[in-house]
């Protein structure tokens, strides 16, 4: 996942705790090895191959989660579109690689969620135009994080959290009290911006700090607007929290894209969910979190 992994728990049978640790991580280690488009054999590389040319029958997780992500775009009105890629692949953030404004040019009409077909009577996934390559990145460690989480509840833990970068899932509380959880400064990774006391949720944060170079004074970062396929400008950090991860991942993500006014627009209207935004001049919390 590219990312640093943690689980903590409390179990009532220190002895079988670390079996269930070393399978929460397996399937973190099965999630990656299904979505990665890093792995030349991941169901994903090969629906990027191949899913012009023909449709690929992909298994019913990877269909499910599709579908999340394409609902989500319509939630968000394409503000968040797993077709970014297109375009996405042509930055190197390692390498401080930028595409070229004719290089965009050329891949952008291929940045449109529609052009994503998910056919629910074969479990196929085609793409409309040749060339277009989706990349569930902006969901998909929600969603690991969530799995991880449902089966240390289902093998009777009661207090746990799972962390995937910037995704993290809460089970219960921290026995006895709540996690806090820090939302960390923009401008200095070692820095906490904001602390959260939260218990059985998610909280998911997107910065342009997580991946990115800085060249002639300007920064390039991973969160692409679909729309131009270009970093977003003005915004820093989104935090979402929530009861369910697969959503705060997506929505975080959308939020950086759509702006604070759009975005805690929207959240106003998802209940149960709320959202932080930092920009280059503001602090912007949504109604139910709002200090006043």
């Amino acid at each position: 996942m590219g990312t640093r992994v943690e689980v903590q728990l409390w179990s009532e049978e220190p002895a079988a705790a670390p079996a269930l640790l070393e399978a929460v991580m397996a399937e973190f280690d099965r999630i990656e090895a299904l979505m990665s488009t890093y792995i030349d054999s991941s169901e994903m590389s090969r629906v990027n191959q191949h899913a012009f040319d023909t449709p690929q029958k992909v298994s019913p997780e990877l269909f499910a989660l599709l579908q999340d992500a394409l609902q989500m775009s319509a939630l968000t009105d394409g503000a968040f579109d797993i077709t970014f890629d297109s375009v996405g692949e042509l930055y190197d953030f390692r390498s401080g690689i930028k595409p070229t404004a004719a290089d965009i040019a050329e891949q952008l009409e291929k940045i449109n969620y529609k052009l994503v077909e998910l056919d629910e009577v074969t479990g196929t996934v085609s793409f409309a135009v040749s060339g277009v390559r989706i990349n569930l990145g902006g969901i998909a460690k929600g969603y690991a994080v969530e799995r991880v989480t449902e089966m240390l509840a289902e093998a009777g833990i009661k207090h746990a959290l799972a962390t995937a970068g910037g995704d993290t899932r809460l089970l219960g509380d921290r026995h006895g009290a709540p996690w806090i959880v820090g939302i960390r400064d923009p401008n200095d990774e070692d820095a906490v911006f904001t602390r959260l006391a939260l218990q059985s949720e998610a909280i998911s944060t997107s910065g342009d700090y997580e991946r990115f170079f800085i060249e002639d004074g300007k920064r390039y970062h991973h969160i692409l607007r679909p729309a131009d396929g270009t970093p977003v400008e003005g915004v820093r950090s989104v935090s979402v929290i929530g009861p369910d991860a697969t959503m705060t991942d997506g929505l975080s993500t959308s939020i950086f894209v759509m702006g604070p006014e759009a975005g805690l627009a929207m959240i106003a209207k998802l209940p149960g969910y709320e959202a932080v935004v930092i920009t280059d001049e503001q602090l912007f919390y949504s109604e139910g979190l709002n200090p006043g």
